[in-house]
């Protein structure tokens, strides 16, 4: 008889090698045609409401949790007789499609922001390369990371997705949450302007009097589950970051230009007065700069921070060569491994217009990069988990290295930028899948799967993801292209690259207003705060800010309210799942919506009178509010100790 919980041995105290998995060695394989399609339908899903997401708020949700509970459900109706292995497969294809999404928004809209057009065929097939690469090698250090490290390495995302596959009770209960937020999302989403627009969904305020501020809070349930997540200390630090840009800095950069005389204008448009600048001009034109500064001050103290683990893989790296059995070092990692490194370099000679040195400089110098840190991120996993994993640190060290390299050898024009940045595609991506995957492949050594089988089925959804999230972008083009102080996407990340490389390339950045954001990364890693996350807040706009710390708020409150630990745990757990579908539906119905407006279908209304006034986002508010607490308000101690019982 199966046990019904993971063994201590699951966490560690046996070697690798004499761990026996939940459900035995060689019990067989959990994939077919009915998990295949099931797994590619979640890997859609996920990269798109990632992608989504990521480029609304620069925040991403492992995909490995949701897609346990989701795999739970529909392995129980459609293909009961793979069980376990199969629910493990399709978890693991959720996060090969979430995996390319959190890697690809950080860099390939920033070729749109440059002015360019996404190429869908150049980036489908860097992708692949990407995909393809990083599995070939993350299997080189497999061994070492996943069998010799078994305990030393927790992988605590791993171990919370090995319990939720393994928790008999995780598919019911969860399931009928996450469909639950799914509906409220994405009911939510059609009557706002994302889709349909019948009602306002943004609280505004302004003051362009003496002390010149702008706040607003958009009535978003994606945001509002990004909140609920991530949890009142992430969501606190990026609200202090929002109130510091939007109540100190603003207001005294607005106090200052307002003495410039007739002759000065906004430094990047010359059709607006600097006098006459707004609370909105300020921040877009230069409250934006200072927290790119933020964020690349951030992403250079956590590459730098990065360095023991780097010295620490490099290690490993070289143990598992010697280490590595047949098993592990199998000819399939090796042909992935060989064919992503090819791929890169014909894509490279093509879209470098056939110069060999551009070629074989830019594409070595990108494998050596991209080696070095999936091999880090893969190993960081085990740390901290994929979804704490620094991609943006790794990213932003490979692409400043990158720029200057193609700074010295006068590859400087937008030809070169929109190259380095397809390099930079590469980069991320293989970044992102080198620890999702691992992240993965950790979950089917707990369980018992099989590691080339997950390897095909990760590599499948890889393909599916760099689909999604490729032609996604190509298709929100007119979108992405939206800037200002409240754009549709705040492509944080993008923004950040592309002003960097192009800056760096040309030297046009604002240096003062960079510099000073660096100066800041600096102050507040020594107040020993997380950089990252107060950059983030000063940076995107204060409505999507906002919205997430409500969220947060939400969560808080159940928590203080809920005086029993075993109601408040469940009312927690099921707040988290009711908040990944609000997550999922949101996106979903928000890309839609968008898709079809952009086609035309739908047509942009003019909402007036109540419908477009503050009051009715207020009223959304309470609305959404309602519906997501009262369900979770509704779980009592009896029910948690009925589950348990079960």
């Amino acid at each position: 008889m199966k046990k019904k919980t993971l063994d201590h041995s699951a966490y560690g105290g046996v070697p690798g090698e004499k761990y026996h998995p939940y459900i035995g060695k060689h019990d067989g394989l959990g994939g077919s045609a009915v998990i295949m399609i099931i797994g590619a339908v979640l890997a859609i899903i996920f990269a798109a409401s990632t992608a989504y997401s990521g480029m609304k708020a620069g925040l991403t949700v492992s995909a490995g949790i949701p897609g346990a509970i989701l795999g739970s459900g529909l392995v129980a109706a459609f293909a009961k007789k793979k069980g376990i292995l199969g629910v493990n497969l399709i978890q693991g294809m959720s996060s090969g499609g979430e995996s390319i999404a959190s890697g690809m928004i950080y860099v390939l809209p920033a070729i749109v922001l440059i002015g360019r057009k996404i190429n869908f065929f150049y980036g489908f097939l860097v992708g692949v390369a990407a995909v393809a690469f990083a599995i070939g090698v993350s299997n080189i250090v497999y061994n070492y990371l996943i069998i010799t490290e078994h305990g030393i390495l927790k992988y605590p995302e791993s171990m919370a997705i090995a319990e939720t596959i393994v928790a008999s009770e995780a598919g019911g209960e969860s399931l009928k949450m996450m469909g639950l937020g799914f509906g409220i999302g994405g009911l939510i989403t059609l009557f706002t302007n994302q889709f349909l627009g019948l009602f306002n969904s943004t609280i505004s305020f302004s003051s362009k009097k003496f002390y010149k501020w702008s706040m607003s809070t958009e009535v978003n349930p994606m945001l509002l589950g990004l909140g609920f997540i991530i949890g009142m200390k992430v969501s606190l630090i990026m609200m202090a970051g929002m109130l510091f840009a939007r109540f100190a800095v603003g207001p005294l950069i607005s106090y200052f230009i307002a003495m410039a005389g007739s002759n000065w204008h906004v430094w990047d448009n010359a059709s607006i007065q600097l006098s006459q600048a707004n609370a909105d001009v300020v921040i877009s034109s230069y409250l934006k700069y200072i927290g790119a500064g933020m964020m690349l001050g951030g992403g250079i103290i956590g590459a730098i921070k990065l360095i023991p683990a780097i010295k620490q893989s490099i290690s490993a790296t070289l143990k598992a060569k010697k280490s590595a059995s047949g098993k592990n070092s199998d000819k399939g990692s090796s042909i992935l491994l060989l064919s992503g490194i090819i791929l890169i370099l014909v894509l490279a000679f093509f879209f470098s217009n056939n110069n060999i040195v551009i070629m074989l400089l830019g594409g070595i110098l990108s494998i050596l990069l991209s080696f070095l840190f999936v091999i880090v991120s893969a190993r960081m996993a085990g740390l901290i988990g994929a979804s704490n994993n620094p991609v943006s640190g790794m990213t932003i060290a490979s692409m400043v290295i990158l720029t200057l390299i193609f700074a010295l050898c006068g590859w400087t024009n937008t030809d070169h930028v929109q190259i380095l940045l397809t390099f930079g595609v590469f980069i991320v991506t293989a970044i992102s899948v080198g620890s999702g995957y691992m992240q993965t492949q950790k979950v089917s050594f707990v369980i018992g799967g099989s590691k080339n089988e997950m390897s095909k089925y990760y590599l499948i959804a890889g393909t599916i993801g760099t689909i999604v999230v490729v032609g996604t972008m190509v298709l929100l083009e007119p979108q992405l292209r939206i800037t200002g102080s409240n754009p549709p996407f705040a492509l944080p990340q993008a923004n950040l690259i592309a002003a960097l490389t192009q800056g760096i390339m040309s030297n046009k950045l604002p240096w003062v207003m960079i510099i000073s954001g660096l100066v800041l990364a600096v102050t507040f890693e020594m107040f020993g705060l997380p950089v990252m996350a107060v950059a983030l807040g000063f940076y995107l706009p204060a409505s999507t800010t906002s919205i997430i710390f409500i969220g947060a708020l939400v969560r808080l409150i159940i928590e203080k309210l809920t005086k029993d630990k075993s109601t408040r745990d469940h009312r927690v757990s099921s707040g988290i799942s009711l908040s990944s579908g609000l997550v999922a539906g949101a996106s979903i119905l928000g890309l839609i919506g968008i898709f079809l407006h952009v086609f035309g279908v739908l047509k942009d209304k003019t909402l007036t009178g109540f419908f477009a006034s503050n009051e009715m986002a207020w009223v959304l508010l309470v609305i959404m509010l309602i519906c997501v607490m009262w369900p979770l308000f509704r779980i009592h101690d009896s029910q948690s100790k009925k589950d348990a019982k079960e």
